[in-house]
């Protein structure tokens, strides 16, 4: 009796763990391979250092100091614009533990790299900030001001360079439209396209460029510390805490915001999709990102649901608009 009792309660316990096992097994599929509370990943598709590294370390502080996922990881996929990051993330449908940084700059590198991949194929989550364009010049420069910048252009625009993000980012839509407020041909442009604002700052710093445009994060600790001096910020209005004056301040009509964002693969759930806002707009309200918005002078423009897609469309269309009035498309 007493082997058969053991036999019974073992079948028994055995047949609890097939039970559970299947329930777990269900629950992954539900979920897309993996729970965003169980390991939530965060590209960033640039180089480390970069703005949208930032952002995502950002997020991955406040993730973790709120225990909104059991594990964070940042992974760097840079390349092309974030549009080499896109087509991977493309390519990951249904997977619900997943959020790339996303953004103006990667807006216009599709652009101008005809990327077959676009943000009509992966899903969007949420805008988070915007962020400006700073132009820097080293310490040393001789332009002190934008005017000198300009009259150097209008004198010969080639013998200026000028380094930033990507080809057809935001730094190299913005860089073309002040070309163009001084009166010039922006084909006349001589842009150098790095693949973050880390290596800009070598190259204002090591004499291989004259000018840098980035964005205020990028370049605030060498501002601060006096070797680089900003020459203005592309908002239409002062960035409280930043004391940098616009361009349209010093009478220069360019103005150009670079909307910080994620979204995640195609082909999710409703139950997925709402989960991944949950979790930012959890990290939206947290005490760590909004410090993070202070700190990297950033403007609060919280967005999710259809008030974010229907952003993405006028973004686009707006995008494609200036690159195509630059010549960069």
């Amino acid at each position: 009796m007493t082997g058969r009792l053991i036999l019974r309660v073992t079948a028994a316990v055995l047949g609890v763990v097939v039970v559970g096992a299947g329930l777990t097994d269900a629950h992954t599929k539900a979920s897309g391979g993996k729970d965003p509370r169980d390991k939530l990943q965060l590209m960033a598709p640039a180089d480390p250092g970069g703005g949208w590294d930032t952002v995502a370390r950002e997020i991955q502080s406040s993730v973790d100091a709120h225990g909104l996922s059991r594990a964070t990881e940042v992974l760097n996929v840079p390349g092309a614009g974030g549009t080499i990051g896109l087509s991977r993330l493309a390519n990951q449908s249904g997977k619900g533990n997943k959020l790339m940084m996303s953004g103006a700059v990667m807006t216009g590198a599709v652009q101008t790299t005809d990327s077959a991949t676009t943000l009509d194929d992966v899903t969007p989550i949420a805008r988070l900030a915007d962020d400006y364009e700073v132009v820097v010049v080293p310490k040393d420069s001789p332009f002190r001001t934008v005017e000198d910048l300009m009259s150097a252009w209008r004198a010969e625009p080639r013998s200026v360079a000028i380094g930033g993000g990507s080809a057809g980012g935001t730094d190299h839509l913005f860089a073309g439209m002040l070309l163009r407020a001084a009166g010039m041909k922006t084909s006349e442009l001589n842009y150098i396209a790095y693949a973050g604002g880390g290596e800009v700052v070598t190259g204002l710093l090591d004499g291989g460029l004259d000018v840098g445009v980035s964005s205020y994060a990028e370049f605030a600790g060498q501002i601060e510390a006096g070797k680089l001096r900003a020459l203005g910020v592309s908002a239409k209005r002062p960035l409280e805490g930043v004391d940098i004056p616009t361009f349209v301040e010093q009478d220069v009509d360019a103005s150009l915001a670079n909307w910080r964002g994620v979204v995640a693969p195609p082909e999710l759930s409703d139950a997925q999709r709402a989960e991944l806002e949950k979790i930012v707009t959890t990290v939206h309200g947290s005490e760590q990102w909004q410090d993070a918005v202070e700190r990297n002078g950033w403007k609060d423009t919280f967005q999710t649901g259809e008030e974010f897609r229907s952003f993405l469309e006028s973004e686009t269309a707006r995008i494609k608009r200036i690159s195509e009035e630059l010549g960069l498309s």
